[in-house]
């Protein structure tokens, strides 16, 4: 049997973009795949072109040429709707800073993915994710009321409570201290192992990257080396 196709590829991408009349190549030549299962860690100096190649990823921009392929489609070449079909359930993201909405209790916040995509049984299972990130206890609590480390694992599951194809991780620990991004980092690993999910993670961490089976070091823009191994 062939080998299955992975749930992200990037062909030949290039993102550019106009500033004053001048044109800045934020990408260039990117050729990428991630596979289900596995955590590829994208490491860099700010300015590299990681979050511009996430953003792409995600399907929150698009490529200036090149193609960007989620289970084979292009992402340049699907409409609105589907566009925000793809993000809303095929895709999690993970920020630096949470992106919590502060008003809406931490089950809250897990749950509205769910009903915003009119998901079945929203509540059970965002009780589920939060289950899974050991945080069931804190349901109806405000995201104000935990640690730092709490809210990014209320923000892991809600990414993960559609059970995503790929996940986006930018920068997820680095707003964290070392115990903390300990357990986020553990959970990342596990979104892959147990949900099959094809990680993306951007980070300045070379802990945090010591997580993943494929690590791509970008420089200016490019692709300067990849690195796998077996984790």
């Amino acid at each position: 049997m062939p080998p299955p196709s992975p749930r992200l590829k990037l062909c030949s991408v290039f993102r550019t973009y106009r500033i004053n009349d001048q044109k800045l190549n934020a990408l260039q030549d990117i050729s990428l795949s991630a596979e289900a299962g596995t955590v590829t860690a994208l490491l860099g100096r700010s300015g590299c072109g990681k979050s511009t190649l996430l953003n792409l990823a995600g399907a929150m921009d698009f490529p200036s040429s090149g193609e960007v392929l989620i289970e084979g489609r292009s992402t340049s070449s699907l409409n609105e709707a589907d566009l925000t079909a793809l993000r809303r359930t095929r895709i999690g993201f993970v920020f630096q800073f949470f992106q919590l909405l502060p008003t809406l209790t931490v089950l809250e916040n897990v749950e509205l993915p769910l009903l915003l995509s009119g998901a079945a049984n929203a509540a059970q299972t965002a009780r589920d994710r939060l289950q899974w990130v050991g945080l069931e206890d804190r349901a109806t609590s405000l995201p104000h009321q935990l640690s730092g480390g709490q809210m990014q694992r209320v923000a892991v599951a809600r990414a993960l409570v559609q059970s995503p194809d790929i996940l986006i991780a930018d920068e997820p620990t680095g707003n964290l201290d070392t115990g903390s991004g300990d357990l986020v980092l553990n959970l990342i690993s596990r979104s892959a192992r147990e949900f099959g999910a094809a990680v993306l993670m951007a980070t300045h961490s070379a802990e945090a990257a010591s997580i993943a089976q494929v690590r791509v070091r970008m420089r200016d823009g490019r692709i300067e080396d990849i690195e796998r191994s077996r984790n």
